[in-house]
């Protein structure tokens, strides 16, 4: 399992917004730069003001195909740059319900994942962040203590909105 493996790569991204779509059944999400898209097709909004380069990395469907790990979650994509790891849940779904729970789940298991196969990688990254992301939700939902702890003994901090911020 290569989280690095440049098959499953696309990019670099330089542009100010792209999006990260996952809508074709049976396939990994993607990367979409029409900005045309954005209001109806983007789960994930990526804002990148300063231009850095991002790579993309699909993680579900690539980095783990859909049969390994069979009763383990993963998160759909992964972003980085020089110094930043972003991973992203993609959900497109109405109403309060559990995916915000269940992208929290797919979100630590793709973390163990990846201190697994990639602890001494992983230090490179100075900012390192986990997105629950669902484009039908409001943009800022807020995240209890216990599951900002969850993540952070692991080094990430969590967000559950459809925008990515890239400073740097």
């Amino acid at each position: 399992m290569d989280f690095f493996d440049t098959r499953c790569q696309s990019g670099p991204y330089t542009q100010e917004a792209f999006g990260v779509r996952d809508d074709r059944p049976g396939q990994m999400a993607y990367v979409d730069t029409n900005p045309e898209n954005a209001a109806q097709k983007w789960i994930a909004e990526v804002r990148n003001v300063t231009q850095t380069a991002v790579t993309f990395t699909a993680v579900d469907g690539c980095v783990i195909e859909s049969s390994a790990e069979r009763g383990r979650g993963r998160c759909d994509a992964m972003l980085t740059t020089a110094r930043s790891l972003f991973l992203l849940e993609l959900k497109d779904r109405k109403g309060r319900g559990d995916w915000r729970t269940h992208g929290f789940d797919q979100l630590e298991s793709t973390i163990r994942f990846l201190i697994e196969h990639h602890a001494n990688q992983l230090k490179q990254f100075t900012k390192k962040k986990a997105h629950v992301c669902n484009r039908r939700v409001s943009n800022f939902v807020e995240i209890e203590q216990e599951h900002k702890r969850r993540f952070k003994k692991y080094g990430f901090r969590i967000d559950t909105q459809a925008k990515v911020v890239i400073d740097s």
